[in-house]
């Protein structure tokens, strides 16, 4: 299992960047940048990009609508650049509440949004003329869809380091990890519980995986996870217990939060309109009270070794293959040396 990193988009930065080559010395292998609507991630991957030496990187995510999905392949091709191959694409579709509220883009059709997104980029890095004619995107623009008619089918000018840069894609909703199991190299789900997955995906896993090309392997699941060695730490459960009542309770309209269908789907059907019902009236501190414990304990990586062990394994023996972890301990030195134990509990392997 590969070890990764991913890093808070709302604070912290240049003092984490400062300390990935020794977090590298301990084993991690992969840093993730989020993007949300704080800073961009691209510039934030280009830095890191300069700071280190082997690391991965990993956009976690850009979504699909504020970027032309050919700006998305050069971006991609960019940091692929820069980082001498090391780059991995994690793309998404975010939600209504970011799409429109704050790009001021019509939130439409994810599902082919993003399949025409990954065509069009894995045609620019193979550096073809782009042509492409889908549902929601036209490459050449032509006279008769809206444009001028001087646009010509162009390619790459540069050439990619990689012809084949290594695509994620975070999604939650049946469909969405249908269309992820079919088409891409990685899938970044979060609040993955590994004993409810198959209840909430399974049916939708193996209808894309039926249609997968072989070529691109096993399905890589980076899961993003909270992490803490030791004795549960109570501002650490606080921290988690927050965190799932915000997205489970507020994170989008009361009919269209993925994450609060996502725990119905888990069978925590009555807790879920709990946590709604308490977010949305503004009684957050009730809502996190409200987050079922066996929940929190399901989707974290939280306690002494011996259970982050057995932790470690249920996430393998779900498909697991990637963690992305978001260490809790209190002070930088403390979270390097977590992460430097954890790397020491993979190397130990998998039963």
């Amino acid at each position: 299992m590969r070890l990764g990193m991913i890093m808070d988009y709302s604070g912290g930065f240049a003092e984490t960047v400062e300390l990935l080559q020794e977090y590298e010395r301990q084993g991690l292998e992969l840093v993730a940048v989020a993007e949300a609507y704080s800073f961009d991630a691209v510039s934030q991957l280009g830095y890191i990009a300069a700071k280190t030496e082997s690391l991965q990187l990993l956009s976690g995510i850009l979504q699909v609508y504020s970027r032309t999905p050919s700006l998305t392949a050069m971006t991609a091709a960019g940091l692929d650049y820069v980082s001498g191959g090391r780059f991995n694409l994690g793309l998404g579709a975010s939600g209504p509440q970011v799409v429109e509220g704050f790009h001021g883009v019509r939130y439409d059709a994810p599902l082919g949004r993003t399949r025409e997104t990954i065509s069009i980029c894995r045609q620019v890095w193979r550096r073809e003329p782009v042509e492409f004619a889908g549902e929601h995107y036209r490459v050449p623009l032509t006279k008769e869809d809206g444009g001028s008619g001087l646009g010509k089918p162009l390619k790459l000018i540069n050439h990619p380091v990689r012809s084949e840069i290594p695509i994620s894609v975070a999604a939650l909703g049946p469909k969405n990890v249908e269309l992820v199991a079919e088409v891409a190299d990685g899938w970044q789900p979060l609040f993955f519980h590994p004993g409810r997955a198959k209840q909430a995906w399974g049916e939708a896993l193996d209808a894309g995986t039926s249609r997968r090309d072989p070529s691109l392997g096993e399905l890589d699941i980076q899961l993003q996870v909270s992490f803490h060695l030791g004795a549960p730490d109570p501002e650490a459960i606080a921290t988690v217990r927050n965190q799932l009542a915000l997205y489970v309770g507020g994170m989008g309209a009361r009919d269209k939060n993925f994450y609060n269908q996502l725990a119905c789907r888990y069978g925590y059907e009555t807790e879920a309109k709990e946590i709604q019902d308490l977010y949305l009236a503004g009684k957050k501190r009730e809502a996190a009270e409200a987050v079922p414990g066996d929940l929190v304990e399901a989707v974290t990586l939280i306690g002494d070794e011996d259970s982050v062990r057995h932790q470690v394994e249920e996430f393998h023996a779900a498909g697991v293959r990637t963690l992305l972890v978001n260490p809790l301990a209190r002070t930088a030195d403390e979270r390097v040396e977590q992460v430097g134990r954890l790397a020491g509990i993979l190397r130990g392997g998998t039963k």
